[in-house]
């Protein structure tokens, strides 16, 4: 697991190979990627936006950026956790995942980034 701290939250990614839901034959492997988001500050926040940079070793980049995080826009109080599962693919088996998130301040509106740590998108393939 791979964690991150930027202005009081806590970010921590993992990410799995999905050869179930990949097709080696057509170039398209999958990954999951977990995270856990804590709220580590004194006050409460709510992700507002995400941003991710997905790097494709054999292909062109990706740059996604959207509402919240798969549908929601989570406010957390002090302390609290937000754990989500979300996916990608690839052309290659090999990539990362780099991004962040932009939260506000639920007592003054002030808006902030916290950084999203790389993480490796790696498929383990057999060798026959």
């Amino acid at each position: 697991m791979i964690t991150g701290l930027t202005c009081g939250v806590k970010i921590s990614v993992e990410s799995l190979y999905r050869k179930d839901l990949s097709n080696v034959k057509n170039s398209m492997y999958f990954f999951n990627y977990r995270i856990v988001i804590e709220n580590m500050n004194s006050y409460d926040i709510q992700l507002i936006s995400r941003y991710w940079f997905i790097f494709d070793s054999l292909n062109p980049a990706k740059e996604i950026s959207g509402d919240g995080v798969v549908g929601e826009q989570p406010v957390l109080v002090p302390g609290q956790k937000h754990v989500y599962v979300s996916g990608t693919d690839l052309h290659s088996e090999i990539g990362y995942m780099r991004g962040y998130y932009m939260f506000e301040r639920q007592d003054t509106k002030e808006r902030f980034r916290v950084a999203v740590p790389k993480f490796e998108l790696f498929a383990k393939l057999k060798m026959s």
